[in-house]
């Protein structure tokens, strides 16, 4: 696809595929921890890619943000789904997909660096307790 068609996809669009990215890197964190029982993984893992969890790493990475990432950010951010989890606030879901939106476009163009430098940035600024400092070093 071209940087052009891929700023045509709908922001839904965009957080669709970056869902998917946001977990598969976050996955890929979880089992470089090594051996674990698989429900440990996926508790932990969840922890990491709910709405709430989401929506406080985009204070994080919301000064450091590009005009165009901010913009796609913003695009995913006011989308509306029609459809918010029982589980989650309004506001934390629609910063969750903004966030989903912005992986999703960063994916879709190839900015495969980028990607990794906002995910390492998530990363380390999760809540202490959860991780080990060790955990924090290793490169998704």
């Amino acid at each position: 696809m071209t940087k052009q068609e891929i700023k045509q996809l709908s922001p839904l669009g965009l957080a669709y595929i970056g869902d998917g990215i946001y977990e598969l890197m976050t996955r890929t964190r979880m089992i470089k921890r090594g051996n674990m029982p698989v429900n440990k993984l996926h508790r932990l893992t969840v922890s990491v890619v709910c709405a709430a969890s989401q929506s406080a790493s985009m204070e994080l990475l919301l000064n450091r943000l590009s005009e165009e990432e901010e913009a796609v950010y913003r695009r995913g951010r006011n989308a509306h789904s029609g459809h918010v989890p029982k589980n989650a606030d309004l506001q934390a879901y629609r910063r969750a997909t903004g966030l989903e939106a912005l992986f999703g476009y960063l994916y879709l163009c190839g900015e495969m660096v980028r990607l990794h430098e906002l995910y390492e940035i998530i990363w380390q600024g999760l809540p202490d307790g959860l991780f080990s400092s060790e955990d924090r070093d290793e490169s998704p």
